[in-house]
């Protein structure tokens, strides 16, 4: 299904293959010879998203770009099933495999792997080359990779990429408290006003 965006419509090179199933909405430009899988959703949700050639996107996979955070995949790129990438941009040759996810902000050096279930936290800048390995967390810049039961360790570098602040703009609360109730019922309002069209849309790509 490709949607529009307003005035903003997916650009799909004619040598790219669409899955019938996949989803593809807004400010989306997605280059030659890339395969989108059964089930792909990629939505320039409030920024857009730029995937080079030759890159194969697997079933399940979500791909986000957001305001200030654009997304962009270099050419031959592999984004494995049921990965999600928000904001982030991912170099060239990369590997991303099955169920990892990479947030805000994050770059991702050509070559790099991020194996599967591993998490690359926001803002965080993973060299060129290096390797996540499956469920560890790579933090900060340059990335620390860090297996998950070292979890001190993760919030000490964490904590100062400050997720609430560069994620929804506001300060992170005080014990006990949580930013839900602020920063929830705008964000769906936002979802909503920009989505209100989807239902009109094609299944068939440019």
């Amino acid at each position: 299904m490709i949607l529009p965006d307003g005035p903003l419509r997916p650009k799909i090179h004619p040598s790219a293959r669409i899955a019938p199933t996949a989803v593809i909405s807004g400010d989306v430009e997605i280059g030659p010879d890339v395969s989108v899988g059964f089930g792909v959703v990629i939505t320039a949700e409030s920024g857009p998203v730029r995937i080079a050639g030759k890159a194969v996107i697997m079933d399940g996979a979500i791909l986000r770009g957001l305001r200030g955070c654009p997304l962009t995949l270099g050419e031959n790129v592999l984004v494995g099933p049921r990965a999600v990438l928000n904001g982030c941009e991912v170099g060239a040759e990369a590997f991303i495999a099955t169920g990892a996810t990479i947030f805000n902000g994050a770059v991702i050096g050509a070559r790099a792997e991020v194996r599967i279930n591993a998490i690359v936290h926001l803002r965080t800048r993973l060299a060129e080359g290096a390797m996540v390995p499956l469920g560890w967390i790579a933090v900060g810049d340059p990335a620390q990779i860090l297996p998950p039961d070292r979890h001190e360790e993760i919030w000490a570098i964490q904590k100062g990429l400050d997720f609430p602040g560069f994620v929804f703009g506001v300060d992170r609360p005080g014990a006990g408290r949580t930013i839900m109730p602020d920063v929830i019922p705008r964000y769906a309002a936002m979802l909503i006003r920009r989505h209100a069209g989807d239902a009109g849309g094609e299944r068939a790509s440019e």
